[in-house]
């Protein structure tokens, strides 16, 4: 008996359990060098059933030294451009015309190729894929009811995220590390698993990278080459809420259900924010509204009469074509991430659907700006009308998006007036923040005390002092320094040899400044500034060295990079120096060999000088005494 078997028949080993039980012992195996260059193709590339079907072939090799069977390798390997076809079909066809021309037994667990063999004449001996039952996994021991996720790698003692929302610990949970064997022997029951149960499916095949829904579990399996080592990463939700259970419940009710509208829920991770999501899924979809979900992967814990959707053909802007002749009230856009993302949920929420989006934030205010430049300012209160920002389980801020006319917030005149997104805390009706188009540019005005400046400045302030110094920098050569007196007036300091272009011929150079930003402003030296100079100050350094009686200081330029600040230093190389912002002291240090001070970002120390840096404060070196 002659038996010339495909790939999918080898790498599912049903060869050799074929010969054990007797069926194909004696037979001459015919392995087609075909089959032997996809399985390594697939291997090379990280790919599990590679492997599968190179370990079979490694037993079909032991059983022909036992005598048990002869074994055979025949054919010619495919080219390149055969095995670059090999998903229309040109290795099968190869595999079946050996068979063929060798008048054997064509064996395979492929419905399809089956079907053509036998179409063709051959003989064909049809193995259905080998399954096992799979009631729980493995993994599964490790999560108890505060388990959120489980980290397992090999070499390394497993890992978890346990405790309650928004107080989770990252700990150890067993007392020995795994072993590579057990760490493969998980990740194939977890494919197994997900491929052969109705309740899981393979959300991602990559070469080094597979991700897993298995019933409320999703799990992330990663091989070499793509990860240094097998890592398996399980995570499930370990609460199920209703959208009762969140304060303000009636309100955010009524908002949802009065129409369909734009929603971002947002929040750190771990927060809770797929939590809501899923409470509001079920709330809708209760309340007679057609409700999908659009996911990668697709995790979300919702009834079986929400459809969850994922990418079609790797774009989720295809699913959302397909979406649309679906047409919903609602969509769940699960994990709003990239420039893709948002456009894809502006232009569903612009034909009429109803969206729902979860997006990573740790402000409550940083989920709006996330819109900025990727949706035309203007359109984002059609957009996103609602934010939800969820901490440790619960809402904590409600942010009710609308547009109006009006002059924004600290300004007066009313040649001013412009389209401003207004942010009204949902639960106390109180305005937090503005944006809006000022000078060409784009600035997010927090309304409130709480983010002010030093001093108790406002973000209007701050605002006003930004747009004054960059208009007057446009003209100066010299260091500006600018004083908001109030809403309507400020006083710019230069220097001596910039009064005159700043004033301009009959002050028409400022006037038209003025006129610009609708504030009043006084321009003054230097010297007259009670800060800086010798103007009856404290005795403060000022910009261009003149200090109430220290040591000339110099004023620098820092640059942020990824991972410092540095700070060039005209001369005093290898001397001790004193950093100041807006005269105040930050720290000493040590200038470089080449001329520069390097602050790690992520220290109190760099934190404080950016803050200086955004603040516009002049930055100044002044050698330590």
């Amino acid at each position: 008996m002659n038996v010339v078997p495909d790939t999918s028949v080898v790498i599912d080993g049903r060869v050799s359990s074929a010969i054990a039980d007797g069926q194909f012992e004696g037979a001459t195996i015919s392995v087609p060098e075909a089959v032997v260059a996809e399985l390594e193709a697939q291997a090379n590339d990280g790919i599990e059933t590679g492997w599968d079907g190179l370990e079979e072939l490694t037993r079909l090799a032991e059983l022909a030294d036992d005598g048990t069977i002869d074994l055979e390798y025949v054919g010619e390997r495919p080219s390149a451009i055969e095995r670059g076809h090999a998903s229309e079909g040109e290795i099968d066809a190869l595999i079946r015309d050996l068979a063929e021309e060798l008048g054997g037994t064509f064996v395979t667990s492929d419905v399809v190729q089956a079907e053509v063999a036998e179409a063709k004449g051959l003989e064909v001996e049809h193995v259905s894929p080998e399954t096992r039952e799979i009631e729980t996994l493995t993994i599964e021991t490790y999560f108890d009811e505060a388990t959120m996720s489980v980290h397992l790698k090999t070499g390394m003692v497993p890992m978890a995220k346990r405790g309650d929302l928004g107080d989770m610990r990252y700990q150890e949970i067993a007392d020995e590390p795994l072993e590579e064997a057990t760490m493969d022997e998980y990740a194939r029951e977890i494919v197994d698993a997900a491929k052969e149960s109705p309740d899981g499916f393979l959300e991602l095949s990559e070469p080094g990278m597979k991700i897993v829904q298995f019933r409320d579990y999703r799990i992330a399996i990663g091989r070499p080459p793509f990860a240094d080592g097998i890592e398996i990463t399980a995570v499930r939700p370990i609460a199920q809420t209703d959208i009762e259970d969140y304060e303000h419940a009636d309100e955010l009710k009524e908002r949802l259900l009065e129409r369909q509208r734009g929603v971002l829920i947002s929040g750190a991770p771990g927060a809770g924010k797929s939590t809501f999501a899923q409470a509001v899924a079920r709330f809708i979809s209760d309340h007679d509204y057609a409700v999908k979900t659009m996911e990668k992967p697709r995790d979300l814990q919702v009834g079986p009469e929400i459809t969850q959707y994922t990418e079609l053909a790797g774009e989720m802007a295809k699913t959302a074509d397909a979406l649309l002749m679906v047409r919903p009230d609602y969509t769940i856009y699960d994990e709003v991430r990239k420039t893709d993302d948002f456009e894809v949920f502006a232009d569903m929420r612009l034909a009429g659907v109803g969206m729902i989006g979860v997006v990573h934030a740790t402000r409550p205010i940083d989920a709006l700006q996330r819109l900025v430049g990727r949706v035309e300012l203007g359109m984002i209160p059609q957009v996103v009308d609602t934010v939800v920002y969820v901490e440790a389980g619960e809402v904590n801020t409600v942010y009710d998006v609308r547009t109006e006319v009006k002059v924004p917030a600290g300004l007066t005149e009313e040649d001013l007036a412009r389209p401003v997104i207004q942010v009204t805390n949902f639960q106390t009706g109180e305005p937090e923040y503005e944006i809006y188009t000022f000078n060409r540019q784009v600035v997010t005005v927090p309304l409130t005390d709480e983010e002010g400046g030093p001093g108790g400045e406002s973000g209007v302030d701050r605002i006003a002092k930004q747009e004054i110094e960059r208009e007057i920098r446009s003209i100066a050569r010299g260091y500006v320094d600018v004083e908001l007196k109030s809403q309507d007036r400020a006083v710019v300091y230069v220097e001596d040899d910039d009064i005159s272009s700043v004033i301009g011929k009959g002050g028409g150079r400022i006037t038209d400044v003025e006129n610009r930003l609708g504030i009043d402003i006084d321009v003054r030296t230097h010297d007259e500034n009670p800060h800086y100079g010798g103007g009856g100050g404290a005795g403060g350094t000022t910009a261009n060295g003149r200090g109430g009686g220290q040591a000339a200081g110099q004023l620098v330029t820092p640059e942020i990079t990824s991972r410092h600040i540095v700070i060039p230093v005209d001369g005093n190389h290898g001397e001790t120096v004193e950093v100041q912002a807006g005269g105040d002291y930050l720290f000493t240090a040590t200038v470089s060999r080449g001329g520069e001070i390097q602050v790690s970002r992520g220290s109190a120390i760099a934190d404080e000088l950016e803050g200086a840096i955004d603040r516009t404060e002049p930055v100044t070196v002044v050698p330590s005494s």
